[in-house]
């Protein structure tokens, strides 16, 4: 979402709208290779099972109005066919819900065979999303005592597409999509008034490259890089850089580094063979982590799976 203002408002435009005004409109995860279908459809059934995956995310924590994010997916493969479906839901909220967006998809996936064990998917998504701007909460805000000529905005929707493609074998997966495909303008508020603020939402394009490669160390002990690079008309280009490492298939350790914007520390932890529990923190390295307004962000992930097959396996997946 990119806002045009008339009006600054110092705290809570850096706390809300620091997002956006960096053309952010997808929320960004450090777990994201294990919330790899929020990002790239493709993904859909290419864990050979059903998996049911949340996320919450608190960012910038102890600074005003700050994001949370919180998602959930669903994917599974379809018995005796090359088909994977699934659902995804994300729930974004800043400014303590003056903003609020939630977008649902279902996601269909089709997966062909183009080598021993390699796999190269196909994945469409179809949804959309519903906004709630809330600008009587916003009014209770220093610098928006102005903003009186404009109601609340409630369950807007506006319908969205995304696509991707997604290879992988037992050790090596790329992917390339761009979840939300239509540049949707949500609202414009002025209406040539002197009261009236001038906000104009737009969603953009963002593009993800996504991929990572498995090293076996030793028989109980894995190393796995991986990046994510994602490309936003109007805002510098995001890239992740992370290193886990995973001991006995059970527990995963790391850690990350977002390109001039927050260093990550990771760990997982495979409790049986249907529960993962994972946890990130993030420190931004930016000016604004070094105020006694931010704490940090925080992840916590729970992934479910129903693993008939797992004890066949070589060993388990760790992407």
């Amino acid at each position: 979402m990119v806002l045009k203002k008339r009006y600054l408002a110092p705290l809570l435009l850096l706390s809300v709208f620091w997002e956006t005004a960096n053309a952010q409109q997808d929320a960004q995860f450090t777990q994201y290779m294990y919330n790899t279908m929020s990002v790239n459809p493709a993904y859909a059934g290419s864990r050979g099972q059903f998996s049911a995956a949340a996320l919450y995310r608190s960012q910038w924590v102890g600074l005003d109005g700050a994001p949370k994010t919180q998602t959930l997916n669903l994917h599974s493969p379809i018995r005796n066919s090359k088909l994977g479906y699934g659902i995804s839901i994300v729930n974004d909220e800043i400014g303590d819900g003056v903003i609020q967006e939630t977008y649902f998809d279902a996601v269909i996936s089709y997966t062909i065979d183009v080598s021993l064990d390699g796999k190269l998917s196909f994945g469409l998504k179809a949804g959309g999303n519903l906004l709630n701007l809330d600008f009587e909460g916003l009014r209770q805000r220093d610098g928006f005592q102005e903003v009186v000529n404009t109601d609340n905005i409630e369950n807007r929707f506006s319908p969205n597409v995304g696509i991707g493609v997604y290879y992988h074998t037992n050790t090596f997966y790329a992917g390339l999509s761009a979840p939300n495909l239509l540049e949707t303008e949500h609202f414009d508020g002025s209406d040539g008034g002197s009261n009236d603020v001038d906000f104009l939402a737009q969603e953009r394009i963002n593009f993800y490259l996504i991929t990572g490669y498995v090293f076996d160390l030793s028989s109980n002990f894995k190393f796995k890089p991986a990046l994510l690079t994602k490309v936003v008309g109007g805002a510098p280009l995001q890239i992740d850089v992370s290193a886990n490492f995973l001991f006995n298939d059970r527990f995963s350790f790391g850690a990350a580094y977002r390109w001039d914007a927050a260093v990550s520390a990771l760990a997982g932890f495979q409790i049986t063979d249907q529960f993962m529990l994972g946890l990130a923190y993030d420190r931004e390295t930016t000016e604004l982590g070094a105020t006694q307004f931010n704490d940090g962000s925080f992840e916590v992930f729970l992934r479910f799976e129903l693993v008939k097959s797992f004890r066949k396996l070589v060993s388990p997946r760790f992407f």
